[in-house]
């Protein structure tokens, strides 16, 4: 048996730990679980931090259960939010938990007959049946209001901070998911919670249920919030969510999310969101500060993350897709690439429209650079930009005279200029 809280505690994954946790996972296999309420039908990079625990927690040995909430997030939980949750129907949710299933399938061993395998379990299938008289009177009874009142994520919402206050609906959520833990104590021989460090409340809601129910001990366990050290929220970039579903995100621009992070988050972050070893990440610590410039950590870091989510093909296309500004590529990297990416690689730079049926003669390069495009102000200047070798179609350097036709097309849509090192522009034919 792995020690599974020293494990956690080294690699900065540890907020707050019930005392006596730690003597209870050695003695035995035991059962854990974390919530995930399907909002939506893929997870993002904010909850990898839980998906992780449950990982560790199974390479320790011990049976990890993914708990996604079909009941739960029809209601929403207040923590960390000044607004109430959109609420979602039933057949969204069940698309939301098939998708997250298949998204988890990647972390956790759930088909393999070891004793440890992961299991999905979803609180749809034991609330449903509960009638709102039969859950007040059987487990309503046993949480008093002034201890549910005394919970954070209730005083914030009660002290002003949101002025719309706190419906009755979400004032119950930490009883539902209370409950959760009962029934899995009851039901999987289930005893550890875990969660981020603002879930603590609703745990320990549940472990005061199993106490006060069952005469039974349970643990809680929770992580820290994830944050960057500029402030800026972890997770998010310029476009939203970082998702791990590809269509959302792609893997371009997950692996670009994870090379840009800053020293000192990529030191952080490769503890938690990868399986190196504590004696592979020291050596790379060593190796980045011996020089930062060659971002040691964060290449590593982003190799590793992307190959976990994705694949090992789409990290060496997200690598060949990165040289293509600031590398050595050519026309065929280019044309290797498919249309998201090649969208992704060249996200700000200046487009053009033009019809694909002014292809059909072919467009002379002069009549591209300005009046098609805009991308030189004069015919005047795209020639003396032409007469200095300066411009490029699809990487490769052109001179007056030439036509632009549909064989030059990437994808059978772009057409790449470019003047110099640095100034870009895509022409889209359509």
């Amino acid at each position: 048996m792995k020690n599974f809280i020293e494990e956690v505690t080294w690699r900065g994954m540890l907020h707050d730990v019930m005392p006596g946790t730690e003597e209870h996972l050695m003695e035995q296999m035991r059962v854990a679980y974390v919530g995930i309420d399907p909002t939506a039908d893929s997870l993002h990079i904010g909850h990898l931090v839980g998906v992780m625990l449950l990982k560790h927690f199974q390479l320790s040995g011990h049976k990890p259960l993914a708990l996604v909430g079909g009941a739960t997030g029809m209601i929403g939980d207040p923590s960390g939010k000044s607004n109430e949750r959109n609420l979602l129907d039933e057949a969204t949710l069940q698309h939301n938990q098939d998708s997250i299933k298949a998204q988890l399938s990647r972390f956790l061993d759930f088909t393999s007959d070891a004793p440890n395998a992961a299991e999905m379990v979803n609180n749809y299938d034991w609330m449903k049946s509960f009638s709102f008289l039969d859950f007040i009177r059987d487990v309503g009874k046993h949480i008093t209001v002034n201890y549910m009142m005394a919970k954070d994520s209730v005083k914030k919402r009660l002290n002003g901070e949101a002025a719309d206050g706190m419906s009755f609906t979400e004032f119950t959520y930490q009883l539902v998911q209370g409950y959760d833990f009962l029934h899995l104590y009851k039901a999987k021989n289930c005893t550890l919670q875990m969660g981020g460090s603002d879930q603590w409340g609703n745990i320990t809601t549940g472990t005061e249920l199993v106490r006060r129910i069952e005469a039974g001990k349970a643990y809680a366990l929770t992580c820290p919030l994830i944050t960057k050290a500029d402030g800026t929220k972890f997770g998010k970039s310029e476009g939203g969510n970082i998702w791990l579903d590809s269509d959302r995100t792609s893997p371009y621009k997950f692996y670009q999310y994870w090379l840009n992070t800053s020293d000192t988050d990529a030191e952080k972050y490769i503890k938690i969101f990868t399986f190196l070893s504590k004696e592979e990440i020291e050596k790379l610590i060593a190796q980045h500060y011996e020089a930062p410039h060659l971002r040691v950590l964060q290449k590593k870091l982003a190799e590793e993350i992307t190959v976990m989510v994705h694949s090992r093909e789409d990290l060496e296309n997200a690598i060949k897709a990165s040289g293509i500004l600031f590398g050595q590529s050519t026309a065929d990297d280019l044309k290797e690439l498919d249309s998201k990416t090649f969208l992704d690689v060249f996200d700000g730079v200046p487009q053009a429209d033009i019809a694909l049926a002014d292809l059909e003669e072919g467009i002379d390069i002069v009549t591209i650079l300005n009046e098609k495009s805009g991308f030189m102000k004069s015919n005047g200047e795209a020639r003396r930009s032409l007469n200095e070798n300066a411009i490029s179609v699809n990487r490769e350097k052109v001179q007056e005279g030439f036509i632009v036709t549909k064989k030059d097309l990437i994808n059978n849509q772009f057409v790449l200029l470019q003047k110099g090192k640095k100034n870009y522009f895509v022409l889209n034919f359509q």
